[in-house]
């Protein structure tokens, strides 16, 4: 696994957000087309961040691409994957005690990723 991102981790006082927009090259494209396994690695890197998951949402196009979003308790987790350059575009906003980084972490390693890019932008919520 590498990481194109040399930004510092991505650290929230507790009444900010952090969103995150994650580039992930997998080395095995067919998790790419597989809603139900996806969604699995995806609840995990959940739980491994301490979110609760509310809800989920996916829809297959014809290619045999992924959208999937999962809504979190403080936040969410979607998906978009492109199989034919074996990429999957996350898109994470956490808040609270949610763990962006341990989440992001459980993705790499569940997808067997050959390479990573990650924007990181605390998100303020001050009037």
């Amino acid at each position: 696994m590498s990481s194109d991102s040399a930004a510092p981790a991505c650290v929230p006082a507790a009444d900010e957000m952090c969103s995150y927009a994650i580039d992930m090259w997998v080395t095995d494209p067919a998790i790419l087309t597989d809603e139900a396994a996806l969604l699995a690695v995806m609840d995990e890197a959940a739980r491994a961040g301490h979110a609760e998951v509310l809800g989920r949402s996916t829809h297959r196009f014809p290619n045999g691409a992924v959208t999937a979003v999962l809504v979190l308790s403080q936040s969410h987790l979607c998906v978009h994957t492109w199989p034919e350059h074996s990429l999957a575009n996350f898109d994470l906003l956490t808040c609270g005690r949610l763990n962006g980084e341990l989440m992001i972490g459980y993705l790499e390693q569940a997808l067997a990723t050959s390479r990573v890019n990650i924007t990181r932008v605390i998100r303020e919520v001050h009037a």
